[in-house]
């Protein structure tokens, strides 16, 4: 029965953003080539788009869409293969594959996609490329601002990354157990970019996507699952309890909303529950690493009834323990910041300032400047405060972010 073309229309475009990464993850398994799942995923929604509007939209749209991708597949494969016979003996066995007994529901093979994107034999920085483009659907653009890169260097990265998986035959499956210890870590690592970007986007107009931090979140208990592993223990809990603080981070105008000045009625005390008691099994197990130690700080922030009752030498303890598991000068500067809370915003600043002098990546970091142009306000040194502001300003990124800064520096006046 056929329904109204606007409402099909846009319930292609629903199932879209629901099932896309789905449907791409089953065809990739199905045709065994990234390209051409790819290419299948386009032409299936090119046919719903004809289709649903005549004929309605199907009960299971997903496995519609799996379906017509896989026969588009064979389709264009016979048509090739006039010029290449290799291509007709893979459309038929894909043609055999397809007449044998489909599942009540179609697999969701994201979980098998992400490691195989992950796989060690493709380099670190093109595992995440790979995996923020095909697992979650963000742009080349997108991926190219957390990475610091252009656009055309990460997506010559993912080329090379599909054809490295295609010609070296890696495998498109889970690892087995006793693999897993050590491809874990660029799979915790893509997880947690892929809810960074949706918790604090790296430019635009919004400051959240909560599309990206569901699917992290998702992607999390998927992994926990399959692996409950102390750290994947403490991704999760690290992820839920920043997205319990969410809808709080912004006005009902999109402006930020610093911690402090948070309406802390509007924090998910569901998430912040199971986030908390995750943290305690993470560390309970020994075994715990830098996720579980993030997790426990944003724990003490999120615990407390109120701004004034943080716990900032609890803060500053946890941090020196995961400052202990390896240097990062973004631990170092929220460590400053720490002790800026616990001890005053003198002893901030000096640390904030001798970070800064060593270089490093904390020069071109908004946040670095941002937190010493605060400090410098507390201190009532506003010419000095007013400097770090506009060279905070310079580098900032994401609109609401700009707002705020410029906000705070017309505070000051001129």
């Amino acid at each position: 029965m056929g329904c109204g073309g606007q409402s099909a229309t846009a319930a292609v475009e629903t199932v879209y953003r629901a099932e896309s990464r789905r449907v791409l993850a089953t065809l990739i398994r199905l045709l065994g080539d990234f390209d051409r799942a790819e290419e299948a995923l386009h032409d299936a929604f090119a046919a719903a788009l004809q289709q649903w509007p005549r004929d309605g939209v199907p009960g299971n749209p997903r496995a519609w869409l799996v379906s017509a991708g896989r026969f588009k597949a064979i389709d264009a494969l016979r048509r090739r293969a006039r010029f290449d016979a290799s291509l007709r003996l893979l459309a038929e066995q894909l043609e055999g594959e397809a007449h044998e007994a489909e599942p009540d529901e179609v697999e969701d093979d994201r979980l098998r996609l992400i490691f195989t994107c992950c796989h060690p034999a493709l380099p670190a920085d093109a595992r995440v490329a790979l995996t923020l483009r095909e697992v979650c659907d963000l742009t080349t653009e997108e991926i190219a601002r957390a990475f610091l890169a252009a656009p055309a260097t990460i997506a010559q990265r993912i080329v090379r990354a599909k054809a490295r998986i295609r010609d070296a035959r890696i495998p498109y499956r889970v690892p087995e157990r006793e693999e897993l210890p050590a491809r874990l870590d660029s799979v915790l690592r893509v997880i947690y970019l892929v809810f960074n970007e949706g918790y604090s986007a790296s430019a635009g107009a919004s400051l959240t996507r909560a599309d990206l931090c569901a699917e992290a979140i998702r992607l999390g208990r998927l992994l926990l699952e399959l692996l409950p592993d102390a750290e994947v223990v403490g991704l999760l809990a690290l992820m839920l309890l920043h997205d319990a603080r969410r809808a709080a981070r912004t006005d009902a105008a999109g402006e930020l909303v610093r911690l402090e000045d948070q309406d802390r009625s509007a924090w998910d005390r569901r998430l912040i529950a199971e986030g908390s008691m995750l943290v305690r099994r993470a560390l309970a197990s020994r075994n715990f690493g830098p996720y579980a130690l993030q997790a426990a700080i944003v724990a003490v922030h999120a615990e407390a009834p109120s701004a004034s009752q943080t716990d900032w030498a609890q803060i500053v303890r946890l941090y020196d323990v995961l400052l202990g598991l390896g240097p990062s000068p973004v631990v170092e500067l929220n460590r400053a910041v720490a002790v800026a809370m616990r001890v005053g915003p003198a002893a901030g600043l000096q640390l904030v300032d001798e970070l800064l002098a060593r270089g490093e990546l904390l020069r071109d970091y908004h946040l670095s400047h941002a937190a010493r142009a605060d400090l410098l306000r507390r201190l009532a040194r506003i010419d000095e405060a007013r400097s770090a502001y506009r060279v905070a300003l310079q580098l900032v990124r994401l609109e609401p972010e700009r707002r705020f800064l410029q906000q705070r520096l017309d505070e000051l006046g001129d």
